[in-house]
């Protein structure tokens, strides 16, 4: 099992506007649709992804293949990072179908990337649960379902 600090920085960085929406927004948000199957195909996805962004297990991660391929690693999620949080402060006060797709399409492309760029294997896997799932629900949460 490898860990992997650059993983836990970017989960970290994603989850600071989470955090803060969850102290300031004490009631949350209005579920306005809601499909049992599809919340928990996302939750599955949602923490496999974090799970595998952070440790790297033997046999199921192959590391990078090149020192360019890690560094891509570095500059995309830094950028997707950057503009996530960007967004989260532009849109703070929106409650719209931009703020929910865009909200919900950058962490997507970070954990497919991420999963791609470092060859892991479950990293991929858990961003293909995660990924059409989360932007689902974001889009029909925005649009009352």
């Amino acid at each position: 099992m490898e860990f992997n600090i650059f993983g836990l920085i970017f989960v970290v960085a994603i989850m600071i506007p989470n955090i803060i929406f969850a102290i300031k927004c004490k009631d949350g948000f209005e579920n306005k649709w809601s499909n049992k199957l599809i919340e928990t195909i996302e939750q599955v996805g949602r923490f496999g992804s974090i799970t595998f962004m952070i440790i790297n297990f033997p046999f199921t991660w192959f590391g990078f293949p090149s020192d360019e391929a890690f560094a891509l690693y570095l500059i995309i999620n830094s950028l997707l990072i950057l503009l996530y949080l960007a967004l989260w402060i532009i849109l703070w006060k929106k409650d719209n179908i931009s703020r929910a797709l865009s909200l919900s399409i950058i962490p997507s492309v970070l954990f497919l990337s991420s999963g791609i760029l470092s060859r892991s294997i479950l990293l991929i896997l858990s961003s293909l649960l995660f990924a059409p799932s989360h932007i689902l629900l974001s889009y029909k949460n925005s649009t009352g379902g």
